[in-house]
């Protein structure tokens, strides 16, 4: 882990961004706790903390001149409740891909009051029902949220959804939906044989019996049957044949070993006669 510590902060790089703003680069830098931002002494729209180790957004200076903190890729689990005090101009905030859960976690950004633009993508809290109207309900001055504008039709459901402190609860306590793998894709998945190699009894077998079929069916049946390796049930008894025959074939060859025998003793025997 890394300090973010008042050195850390004046070697970092800092620059005019695209949109002309005065921004703090400390991204990358393994910090695990926001501290010593008073170091900068408000002199920064944009503070960038991506990719870091951050657990909780807190510990901020007043920072009146800052407008856009990015914070996405930490481990934010929680937000001051109090953060608006300290930053009153933040009008972007992207919490991309961190660890906000529940719907009441992003409830201290109420105390925003300037706040237009925010991402939450790739936080489990994008799971849970009605997720992006409890947002809009509770930013009224939210205008982009996940990169998408928030449209009228949205602002006006929010509020006929929420407009009893009961349904903000229920929503608040109600879990994510749990995803479920496809029982039938798994079942069908099981289901399906798996393709083997034909053995090269099955190929003669299905390659004699194309030769002699009567139809375009019957070929076409045959020559899948060959692709696949699985041998229709009319076949099985001709490949039996065909094996018994190989074998049959290999036992003729084999030479008669008592035969010969005989034979050398025989010719032992008059050898020794005539001697």
């Amino acid at each position: 882990m890394v300090r973010l510590t008042a050195d850390l902060i004046w070697k970092s790089p800092h620059f005019f961004n695209t949109i002309k703003e005065r921004e703090l680069d400390l991204r990358g830098n393994k910090i695990s706790v926001i501290e010593n931002l008073g170091a900068t002494e408000d002199q920064f729209d944009t503070v960038d903390l991506s990719d870091n180790e951050i657990v909780k957004l807190e510990n901020l200076p007043n920072l009146n001149r800052l407008g856009t903190l990015l914070i996405n890729n930490n481990r934010i689990t929680r937000i001051n409740p109090n953060i608006g005090e300290f930053l009153p101009n933040l009008h972007t905030l992207v919490l991309t891909n961190n660890r906000i859960v529940n719907l009441v976690e992003i409830d201290p950004l109420t105390s925003l009051p300037k706040l237009q633009f925010l991402s939450l993508l790739d936080n489990n809290i994008t799971k849970k029902v009605n997720y992006r109207l409890y947002v809009i309900h509770k930013l009224k001055s939210l205008r982009v949220l996940d990169f998408k504008k928030v449209k009228d039709k949205e602002r006006l459901e929010a509020k006929n959804l929420f407009e009893s402190k009961e349904a903000i609860e229920e929503a608040q306590n109600t879990p994510a939906p749990v995803e479920t793998p496809d029982v039938s894709e798994a079942t069908e998945e099981q289901q399906t044989p798996k393709v083997t190699a034909p053995t090269p009894e099955q190929i003669i077998a299905i390659k004699a019996a194309i030769v002699s079929s009567q139809t375009l069916e019957e070929v076409a049946r045959l020559e899948k049957a060959l692709k696949s390796g699985q041998l229709p049930a009319d076949l099985k008894s001709l490949t039996d044949n065909i094996m018994i025959d190989n074998v049959n074939e290999k036992q003729d060859v084999v030479p008669d070993e008592s035969k010969d025998t005989q034979e050398q003793s025989n010719t032992d025997s008059t050898a020794m006669e005539q001697d």
